[in-house]
């Protein structure tokens, strides 16, 4: 039983190629993605960290915190300390070492007490710096901007790093397929010629090897020589049917001249031999010779078809042969009703002797395999440039499981509608379709219109302007025995 394929084994190769290709790419893109998105994200950080340290410094390095000499009261001076909160859109903040305002650009904003590292306080990111004073109170500067405009940079950041990776990841496929098609295509030629070799079942035929030595050349080159194996072991085995065809055509003709002998002398004797178990010993010999004979003689045209020997031909009346076979299978019908349809002439390049067997055949294969009381038909006339011959009969049609194979040699049914004294020999059928494959021809076998079997045989007629044809014999009645 043969295993299921697996999803990844339907998977063609080349898509198989491109996509550990992609995986790959993939893969590489993703890792420096994130690499480089906490690299520059880290460096974009560390940038407005400084920005917000410089601008801090800058602002305590300007800022005075002094005491008025009349009124005792603490007095702050910034100069750029507006122009710097509305050009960043920043919060500055002036307050003491608790974080209690001293001066402020937005009160509504709490910066928290300061610190020495950068300190988020909800959106902002703020910076603080000590403002020189005289003084015992400890002074200092808070420099806070919101950090949503750093945060959209590195989030537009990422997203570019996204549709890089996801970017790359279609080219690499995209490549992959393009580079594995070109890689597969000497592999696509291989396989569309290997199929058409299948086809045709021609060995002889050669594969293209490609100059390149790589996989693809050792490939081609090894299926090449399994055709050229394959070739060479095909014609030797055709060389030996050939020689056995030949030996079996030889043997079967030189057979025939012994054999006819035997039967003359085996004649004769029976004739001499008084009545008793000597005559009848001869009789009895003389049947077997006869039907060793017929063998002989049915081996012999096989034999002959197969080594594609050609028999004498002759300008034939199928008609005419037709009525003659019909005649001879006569006494052999029993009560069985015997009906024709014979139109003429039926003029047919070929044996007479052979057609004389093949109808002979497909009549006595009706006798043999129908009841008593069955009625067998004969239909010879001319159909669109073709004779055509049918054979039909009322019987139990052709056995289940025969089909076609009931042309083939040595096969035969049985069973009670075989009236055939000792059975025949297989080869009827067969020797039908030899003889109409030589003469040009072929023939069917299925179930006729009277509801048995029917075998049609389909040969075609010598060429138009070499026939006579005459209005031609409709006979419908028993044939005469």
């Amino acid at each position: 039983m043969a295993r299921p394929m697996r999803l990844k084994e339907r998977i063609p190769v080349r898509w198989r190629i491109a996509v550990t290709c992609a995986g790959l790419t993939f893969l590489i893109l993703v890792v420096f993605a994130v690499v480089l998105g906490n690299l520059v994200g880290d460096r974009m950080r560390d940038d407005f960290e400084d920005e917000l340290r410089n601008a801090s410094g800058a602002l305590a390095s300007e800022t005075t915190v002094g005491t008025d000499a009349v009124s005792g009261r603490r007095v702050i001076s910034s100069p750029r300390l507006p122009d710097s909160a509305m050009a960043e859109g920043a919060v500055i903040r002036i307050v003491d070492r608790f974080g209690r305002p001293l001066a402020t650009t937005n009160r509504a904003i709490d910066l928290g007490p300061p610190s020495e590292e950068i300190a988020e306080i909800g959106t902002f990111r703020v910076a603080s710096e000590p403002v020189a004073t005289s003084g015992a109170i400890e002074t200092f500067v808070q420099y806070g901007e919101p950090d949503d405009d750093l945060e959209a940079s590195v989030g537009r950041l990422w997203l570019f790093l996204g549709a890089g990776v996801l970017g790359g990841t279609l080219l690499a496929l995209l490549a992959g397929l393009t580079v594995a098609h070109r890689a597969m295509r000497p592999i696509a030629s291989l396989t569309a010629l290997a199929r058409e070799i299948a086809a045709t079942r021609d060995p002889s035929r050669r594969m293209p090897v490609p100059a390149a030595d790589d996989e693809i050349g050792e490939l081609a080159e090894t299926m090449d020589g399994m055709l050229e194996a394959l070739d060479e072991a095909r014609g030797e085995r055709e060389r030996a049917f050939e020689r056995q065809r030949e030996f079996v055509a030889d043997a079967s003709h030189e057979l025939r001249t012994p054999l006819t002998s035997v039967q003359a002398n085996l004649e004769l004797l029976a004739a001499a031999l008084p009545e008793g178990d000597d005559r009848h010993a001869a009789t009895s010999a003389l049947g077997s010779t006869r039907r060793m004979s017929r063998l002989v003689a049915d081996l012999s045209l096989l034999a002959r078809a197969d080594a594609g020997r050609r028999s004498a031909r002759t300008r034939v009346d199928l008609a005419e042969v037709a009525r003659g076979a019909l005649r001879e299978i006569a006494p052999l019908a029993d009560e069985r009703e015997l009906r024709s349809r014979i139109e003429g002439p039926l003029p047919i390049e070929g044996n007479p002797d052979e057609l004389h067997r093949l109808i002979r055949n497909l009549l006595e294969n009706a006798v043999r395999y129908t009841p008593a009381d069955a009625t067998v038909s004969l239909s010879a006339v001319a159909d669109d440039g073709e004779a055509r011959l049918v054979v039909a009969d009322d019987g139990p049609g052709i056995p289940d499981g025969l089909g076609d194979q009931i042309f083939e040699r040595f096969v035969r049914g049985d069973g009670p509608a075989d009236t055939a004294t000792g059975g025949g020999s297989g080869l009827g059928l067969a020797i039908v379709r030899a003889v109409a494959v030589s003469h040009g021809g072929k023939v069917e076998a299925g179930r006729s219109e009277l509801g048995g079997a029917g075998f049609t045989v389909r040969l075609p007629l010598a060429p138009a302007q070499d026939r006579v044809l005459d209005s031609g014999v409709d006979e419908t009645q028993p044939a005469e025995a």
